[in-house]
């Protein structure tokens, strides 16, 4: 993995940089495992209906198995690719039955690697096996909530939850938030943190690359003027003069708990997030 910082030739050039991962694959995207991402955000009717949000350059979403539910079948890394809608990179796996699947890309992650998920599998990055099976210490990824759903914990690019132990059939896991919480120890989880650990500290450089991926400007709102946002007006740059910051509604912006209280899944969580 290597981070490009470009020469200060231009305004938009002087703090950009660019992650290039060494492992990257040079081949065009499987096309059966490509599918139509058409925009959901912009404008309706002429109005925009989601704000910050729109135009960007055309792509296609893939398909990738966060289930990796072929238990015993072993699978050959034949490429790993950059995915647009992402910051992690995926593999192109070849299974021995014959089909092709994309997966997250583990640390350590090599093309003509061999991969496995099945309940209990060597103790190799890449590999996928149940959570009772994974010595404490461990670091995991793609983890499952509800078994046989697929992963939905630590999913994105350098992200991992560590494995504490196991008691009752229970797993307990730390976020990287540093909440403690239990998960089915029947549920799968990926070996290793997710690959493309530096793709945080990529710096966009200039507004143009955030136009690309869909981002349109944002303007602060204590700039604006009080009619169009709570925190606007004053003299100078006067603070927000509330109580609490508010959204251009009223509602409360920071600090507010969304979470419903009486939550069913509120008893698996041992420690809160600091």
């Amino acid at each position: 993995m290597a981070i490009k910082v470009y020469k200060k030739n231009t305004a938009g050039r002087r703090n950009m940089s660019l992650v290039k991962p060494e492992e990257l694959t040079d081949k065009k995207p499987e096309k059966k495992l490509l599918a139509k991402f058409s925009k959901k955000s912009g404008r309706s009717h002429g109005k925009i209906s989601v704000r910050h949000k729109g135009g960007g350059h055309k792509r296609r979403y893939r398909l990738v198995d966060f289930k990796q539910d072929k238990l015993g079948v072993v699978g050959k890394i034949k490429a790993i690719e950059k995915d647009p809608n992402r910051g992690a990179l995926i593999a192109l796996v070849h299974y021995r039955d014959g089909e092709k699947r994309y997966i997250l890309t583990s640390e350590g992650m090599k093309v003509g690697m061999d991969i496995v998920a099945d309940k209990k599998t060597p103790i190799k990055n890449g590999n996928r096996m149940m959570l009772a099976n994974i010595p404490a210490g461990m670091i995991v990824s793609n983890v499952e909530m509800i078994s046989g759903k697929g992963g939905q914990l630590a999913r994105g690019a350098g992200s991992g939850v560590t494995v504490m132990g196991t008691d009752k059939g229970m797993v307990q896991l730390r976020m990287p938030s540093g909440e403690i919480r239990l998960i089915r120890g029947e549920c799968f989880a990926t070996l290793g943190r997710v690959s493309n650990f530096e793709h945080s500290v990529e710096r966009i450089g200039k507004a143009g690359r955030n136009r690309w991926k869909g981002k349109r400007p944002a303007v602060r709102g204590t700039v604006m003027n009080p009619v169009d946002h709570p925190h606007g007006g004053g003299e100078g740059r006067q603070g927000v003069g509330l109580k609490y910051p508010k959204t251009p509604w009223g509602k409360p912006a920071l600090g507010k708990k969304t979470r419903r209280k009486k939550k069913v899944s509120s008893k698996f969580i041992i420690e809160r997030r600091k």
